[in-house]
């Protein structure tokens, strides 16, 4: 399946771009797509099922994108159309499934640049963590992290990550058999049919580190604003030039949100799903909310926190309709709902079941602080609104990411003090969402911070999309 079948002549030459098929992945590397586009490559993104549904129409109906379905990059590329003489000039592969298919575009002499869809971060926390061997850590112990900024600190109670979300159907990283350079693959746990273990946890060696060996470059998801030092730690311990080329997100994401309430659109940037709200309803709610008084909780989509610490944020929503309000998304798939909440609350609270017009929600004066379970896309869309967070990570990169918002930026707290040691009770959660709300301080680096991208995409990320044009073309004409 392709959506074309020529390529420009007058493009600035063709880029293979691989995602994991995964949402927290694919919407970035669709966006990456569109940057290059507007730079008049023509793009070959090759996935491994039909996620057209996923892709926008403006990217669909160019004629210098190409959307090819295929298990087997190796086969593929041996029968595309004779018509295209032309090498690629490069891949663009998502760091987790670079390890089994950097292997096929080697062969064909295509270099290969991993794209980490996540911040640079977690991936130099991730190893310098690593670095400290903080396996002989007790109780009330801190370390520092060397090669980075000196609040970036690790405590005891950070080795204590959780594995209760692979109970819940969390999506681990599976290893699979496949075709030669099968799209599919990824990180797991070794394969040979074992059971998945998921990321690795803290003090163990960074996947990463392996997954960008073969790479000519590294592009990652953020910008300088956001991430300086982290993309510098990673450039020194690959000593590859890495380039920060984000927060990538949906061109809507960079109106100003007054222009953006205005018409009512979220819809056009992620695909609408079921939900017992409209758009139009969430918005009159909230216009009904006194300024910087909502509290908005999400999980995303595929994690939360555990069976036992669900009733304690049932708890302190409802304690916290006392003086504010809430909006509380809850997937479909949830094995927990709040019955009877709503009618505890009343108009003071909104239960959103299944999907929410997050966009709108954080861009709306009203909205007052983001309980988070700190996913990379989650993060940067509430950095970029300034609305402070109550970071409660679940897995992986969202502890990482929820160091940096909490130590480093500033721009939010932790979901308790002892966390993720200790299970959260609802005087953590209640105490953390007062201290959101009404910390002078936190408020104020957030709204500094989220004024930084009031003119749009960071122009150090479309300086730093240059470079790579130029780095990529020198590459290919070498």
């Amino acid at each position: 399946m392709s959506s074309s079948t020529s390529s420009s002549s007058s493009s600035s030459g063709e880029i293979l771009v691989v995602p994991k098929n995964a949402q927290g992945h694919l919407f970035p590397c669709i966006e990456i797509c569109k940057l290059l586009l507007s730079r008049n490559y023509s793009i070959t993104l090759l996935v491994d099922s039909d996620i057209t549904s996923s892709i926008p129409s403006s990217l669909l109906h160019s004629p210098l994108f190409h959307f090819q379905l295929t298990k087997d990059i190796h086969g593929w590329y041996l029968q595309r159309d004779p018509g295209v003489t032309t090498r690629p000039i490069c891949a663009i592969i998502d760091h987790i499934i670079n390890k089994n298919t950097h292997h096929v575009f080697s062969e064909f002499s295509i270099p290969t640049v991993v794209f980490i869809t996540s911040g640079a971060c977690w991936a130099a926390v991730q190893h310098a963590i690593w670095v400290v061997r903080p396996g002989d850590m007790t109780p009330g112990d801190v370390r520092t992290l060397p090669g980075l900024p000196e609040d970036m600190v690790l405590k005891y109670s950070d080795l204590k990550q959780r594995r209760h979300w692979m109970k819940m159907g969390g999506p681990p990283h599976k290893q699979k058999e496949g075709p030669r350079g099968d799209v599919g693959g990824g990180r797991g746990g070794g394969g040979g049919g074992g059971p998945p273990r998921g990321p690795p946890f803290p003090g163990e060696p960074a996947p990463w580190v392996e997954e960008v060996e073969s790479a000519a470059a590294i592009l990652i998801n953020t910008c300088d604003d956001l991430e300086r030092p982290f993309l510098d730690y990673v450039a020194n311990l690959t000593g590859k030039p890495v380039w920060g080329v984000g927060p990538l997100l949906p061109d809507q994401y960079w109106e100003s949100s007054d222009s953006l309430l205005l018409r009512v659109q979220d819809q056009e940037i992620r695909p609408s799903k079921e939900s017992n709200y409209t758009e139009e309803q969430v918005i009159e709610w909230l216009d009904q909310q006194p300024r910087g008084s909502v509290v908005y909780v999400s999980f995303g989509s595929e994690v939360g926190p555990t069976m036992e610490e669900y009733p304690e944020l049932t708890e302190a929503l409802e304690e916290l309709t006392g003086s504010n309000s809430f909006i509380w998304v809850i997937q479909k798939k949830s094995d927990y709902f709040p019955n009877g909440l709503d009618g505890k609350v009343g108009k003071k609270g909104l239960i959103i079941h299944g999907w929410a017009p997050q966009l709108l929600i954080l861009s709306h004066p009203s909205t007052g602080g983001f309980v988070s379970h700190c996913g990379w896309n989650s993060t940067v869309e509430a950095i970029v609104r300034g609305v402070p967070l109550l970071a409660w990570p679940i897995r992986g990169d969202q502890y990482y990411n929820a160091m940096l918002v909490v130590n480093h930026l500033k721009v939010g707290v932790m979901v308790s003090e002892k966390y993720p040691a200790d299970m959260v009770n609802k005087d953590d959660i209640l105490g953390g969402m007062q201290r959101v709300l009404k910390d002078n301080e936190i408020r104020r680096q957030s709204e500094k911070l989220g004024a930084k991208f009031e003119q749009g995409f960071p122009a150090s990320s479309l300086a730093s999309l240059d470079a790579f044009s130029d780095f990529i073309k020198h590459k290919a004409a070498a």
